[in-house]
């Protein structure tokens, strides 16, 4: 696997390298330097997870035979894609949300000198992903569907973004909004469309299939895995802003009126006494224990929805990602 990732990494050298030098643009030597410190400081972070898993499920529909160098360099750059994507949307992400930080340091516009200059980083993130596909793709016979595809997902991470925003305005400070299936369904557009299916998804046009064939791929069942990196430790900034989270929905099921008493006092301040009153109703309810239940439900729900499906390495894929899914949380 970690060879697998340093020629991932290669590849990154690789694609920043032509898009610094893109013919479209005269790049000055400081606009040059601008984009190269942007693009480091915003791509490779994290742990790569969407990017490599379009090389892992590419492999695995090519039933696991070895790749060749180009199959190797077109997989990875399609996984860069996706990780520019999630770049251009974090970076704007933490402006919307005020962040402070992101990945363990600060966040892009917090830095000197940056600021709202971020905003434009963030369009021309977005901008590279078809600079990118243009380069090496243009002459596949996919090139349509990966245009397609890349676009109709950007649009749902950013609807899923919209939804999630306006279900935390000020104004609507009435927690008894908040249920289940807002909860998934912000989810499933804000996160799971780009993280789950769209890896699976270049994949597959890589492979030479029809997307159209592969319609449950998108089934919310595999969707909804990715619905809670929400669980006690990695709250994040969740109840300061109000957000319509698993924990504070389950919470309100759960709760008595007392108790929904202190979640309607407390949910959504930001000052830390009224946070960690949250947080220890959170632990009195046992909600760990009730997500790791519910966890598991929802994981032998998945695995019998998997294996209904009638290709097998198309089962192989989505049983590896589940895998990673899973791994992830523990």
């Amino acid at each position: 696997m970690n060879d697998l990732k340093s020629k991932f990494l290669e590849v990154y050298s690789a694609l920043k390298s032509e898009l610094l030098h893109d013919p479209a643009f005269e790049f000055t030597d400081v606009s040059r330097q601008w984009v190269e410190r942007m693009l480091d400081y915003n791509v490779p972070g994290g742990k790569l997870n969407r990017g490599l898993s379009v090389i892992d499920s590419y492999q695995l529909l090519k039933d696991g035979k070895e790749l060749t160098d180009e199959e190797i360099f077109l997989a990875s750059a399609l996984g860069w894609c996706i990780e520019w994507l999630q770049a251009y949307f974090l970076v704007l992400d933490d402006i919307m949300d005020n962040s402070q930080t992101r990945r363990g340091q600060p966040c892009w516009y917090r830095l000197p000198k940056i600021g709202m200059i971020a905003v434009n980083d963030g369009i021309v993130l977005r901008n590279h992903i078809p600079r990118i596909l243009k380069k090496h793709f243009r002459g596949k016979p996919y090139y349509v569907d990966l245009l397609d595809l890349f676009n109709e997902v950007e649009f749902q991470t950013a609807c899923g973004q919209m939804i999630d925003l306006i279900t935390t305005l000020e104004g609507e400070k009435d927690l008894s909004k908040y249920s289940i299936p807002l909860h998934h369904r912000i989810v499933q557009y804000k996160t799971a469309y780009y993280s789950f299916y769209l890896p699976v998804a270049c994949a597959l046009l890589m492979a030479g299939e029809n997307l159209e064939n592969h319609i449950d791929v998108k089934n919310d069942d595999y969707l909804d895995c990715f619905g809670h990196p929400d669980v006690i430790g990695k709250i994040g900034t969740d109840i300061e802003d109000y957000k319509c989270s698993w924990l504070v929905v389950k919470a309100m099921e759960l709760s008595n009126e007392e108790q929904k008493k202190l979640l309607h006092e407390n949910y959504g301040k930001e000052d830390p006494t009224s946070v960690a009153k949250v947080k220890e109703l959170y632990n009195t309810l046992n909600l760990q224990g009730v997500f790791e239940e519910y966890e598991s439900k929802s994981y032998e729900k998945l695995i019998s929805s998997i294996e209904a499906h009638p290709s097998k390495a198309v089962q192989a894929v989505l049983k590896s990602f589940l895998a990673k899914i899973y791994k992830r949380q523990k």
